[in-house]
């Protein structure tokens, strides 16, 4: 996955010397998904894009870094860069990354999902933390919150879990 890496160094390396300076002074203020936290000022004010695709990747993942790249970009009303590089990133993207969004709204057998990771990709207190959510919704975005720590297999287990408990949503989302 390291052409996501590339992606970002490339976004970056294309922004002017004020550009970019502005693209680290509005990634300081950009909300940031539950569990991360921003790059300290102070180490981020003299980084070159080097150093700063380095950072993004090594505190949000690749993915996320992605992601959180192209949205600072689009608030600085870069549209053509941050599309390129989202385009990247949906190339890029594992199955259940791509599918986010719609895996949260649309999964109605959690639980056999749970059961399928057991062991395999959740510890026991994941397990318990995501069970005792209230509405399916609720359990999906929390078994989602573990998914910056998972490698592909992990990954793949998860899609093969949706498979075996849910193969017609599965098929849905592959031919979207």
């Amino acid at each position: 996955m390291g052409c996501m890496r590339d992606a970002i160094l490339d976004a970056l390396e294309n922004l002017t010397a004020l550009e970019f300076k502005k693209f680290k002074m509005k990634l300081l203020s950009v909300p940031l998904r539950e569990g991360y936290g921003h790059i300290p000022r102070g180490m981020l004010l003299p980084m070159d894009a080097v150093d700063l695709t380095d950072k993004l990747v090594s505190y949000y993942l690749e993915a996320y870094g992605a992601n959180l790249t192209a949205l600072v970009l689009r608030d600085m009303g870069m549209q053509e860069v941050a599309e390129q590089l989202q385009e990247t990133l949906g190339k890029a993207l594992h199955f259940v990354e791509q599918h986010r969004a719609a895996l949260i709204a649309r999964v109605t057998d959690v639980d056999g999902v749970l059961d399928a990771l057991y062991g395999k990709v959740l510890t026991e207190e994941q397990y318990q933390a995501v069970r005792v959510e209230r509405t399916n919704p609720t359990k999906m975005r929390k078994l989602f919150s573990f998914a910056p720590a998972w490698n592909l297999t992990c990954k793949d287990l998860l899609l093969q879990a949706l498979r075996d408990t849910q193969p017609y949503l599965v098929v849905d989302l592959e031919q979207s």
